[in-house]
């Protein structure tokens, strides 16, 4: 008996045409699962005995063009993930650890299904939509636990990546690693250097945005992965930071995951920023005569530190841009007695865009030393930000132009210009003429 589902019109389309056809097709992967699990999915994935050039005959519309046997017909509910077709397939030799030496065409689902990384996710369903478990992956979604596929050191020594992956989808889902399949990413972890660094970046990226990142970081850690990803990240642990006159409770490799646990922001990039904020201390720790440990001018390094990362792992410059803003910036006073010129420093070095940002990296912070998640002074120094940006904070952002100028003054293009504007700008700043167009002028006049 098939489990019952509402199927796509296009999933169920394309179903219908290989069983018409006299093909054998079954649904694969994470949509079975997410069906499973009673999640809603849009990623529909399918395996057949049919080759390719076969496939484009049941589906003319579909695209081919690679190695793997996969035609790509379009997806009408999701335009930007077509549904994939692809044939039974056998893969022999892994030289690079992540991509098959030779592929040939399989011969049987069994055969296709046994190559898969993990339980859960080689799961099938046929036209009447009959699941086939082969390796217990049903069960291990109702334990909630990421399996390999029989052998997980042959499963991660084909495809290194795979090891990020099982602790992605953890962290995605909330499972937990088997023993067996963890064991074998502390066995192979080194692995992961033969793996290009954007594909590392992308999977620690989805971790980081999972609704699990803090236990995710935790699984990362106890399977050494992270000592071979951000070695920076791990000369953090033991390093006290309890000290008379300081708040903070965990060293500053746990303040970390802890700041990290309760950041507000679902942006990975600042999810990550958090996580590393502080990742300079080990190299300015001191401790005095007093027993006061310091670390003074540790969010200079910890900006070298967060772009050497960057580059290692290939972040973007918009990418590598922002991470280095936050971890340079992160160390902001909270005084309700600075000026609004003060104040609007602190905006011009951080952006506008970034702030909301900067400051869910503050609160997590503060919450992962042992501190409150706010106080009546950071709460002062938010309202004063709102206020502050209602002002201008460059030429650019008055009332009148260059254009004005010339035109009230009757003068010609050049630095007497620009001179005036940097002029009525500060009297703007110094409040004492509103941003107002009609009244700029009429300062204008007096020039």
């Amino acid at each position: 008996m098939g489990l019952k589902v509402q199927l796509p019109k296009s999933v169920k389309d394309i179903l219908d045409k290989f069983n018409q056809k006299g093909f054998e097709i079954y649904i694969v992967g994470g949509a079975v699962r997410d069906i499973l699990m009673g999640r809603l999915t849009n990623d529909w994935d399918f395996t057949t005995n049919a080759t390719p050039d076969k496939i484009l005959e049941v589906v003319p519309g579909g695209l081919y063009n690679n190695e793997f046997g996969t035609v790509f017909t379009p997806n009408p509910d999701e335009k930007d993930r077509p549904h994939e077709i692809t044939t039974f397939r056998k893969e022999e030799g892994y030289q690079d650890f992540r991509h098959p030496d030779k592929i040939t065409w399989g011969k049987s689902l069994e055969e296709d299904l046994s190559r898969r990384d993990f339980t859960i996710n080689a799961l099938a369903l046929d036209c009447n939509l009959k699941l086939i478990d082969l390796y217990k992956g049903e069960d291990d979604i109702k334990n909630k636990v990421i399996r390999a596929v029989r052998d997980p050191n042959e499963r991660f020594s084909e495809d290194a990546l795979r090891m990020m992956r099982a602790i992605r989808i953890a962290a995605e889902l909330g499972f937990t690693i088997e023993e067996k399949t963890l064991e074998a990413i502390k066995k192979n972890a080194t692995l992961i250097n033969k793996i290009a660094k954007e594909r590392v970046k992308e999977e620690l990226f989805k971790l980081l945005k999972s609704p699990y990142p803090y236990e995710g970081m935790l699984i990362l850690r106890s399977s050494g992965l992270s000592q071979e990803i951000l070695p920076e990240l791990e000369k953090c642990f033991g390093v006290e930071q309890k000290s008379p006159g300081r708040h903070h409770i965990y060293d500053v490799g746990e303040h970390l995951l802890m700041s990290l646990k309760n950041c507000k922001s679902v942006d990975p990039l600042t999810r990550f920023a958090t996580l590393i904020h502080d990742i300079g201390k080990p190299q300015t720790y001191k401790k005095l005569d007093s027993g006061t440990i310091t670390f003074y001018n540790h969010e200079m390094v910890s900006t070298k530190i967060a772009e050497n990362i960057a580059e290692r792992l290939k972040f973007s410059n918009k990418e590598k841009e922002k991470l280095i803003t936050l971890v340079r910036w992160h160390q902001f006073t909270v005084d309700e007695r600075q000026t609004n010129s003060a104040i609007r420093r602190f905006i011009k070095n951080v952006g506008k865009q970034n702030l909301e940002d900067m400051l869910s990296l503050r609160v997590g912070d503060r919450l992962g030393g042992g501190a409150r998640e706010t106080s009546w002074r950071l709460e002062e120094f938010k309202r004063r930000l709102l206020e502050v940006q209602k002002e201008p904070f460059s030429i650019r952002d008055l009332k009148i132009n260059g254009n004005d100028v010339m035109k009230t003054l009757k003068i010609k293009p050049g630095p007497k210009v620009g001179n005036i504007l940097e002029k009525l700008f500060e009297k703007v700043v110094a409040k004492e003429i509103p941003n107002e167009k009609e009244k700029l002028l009429k300062k204008l006049k007096t020039f």
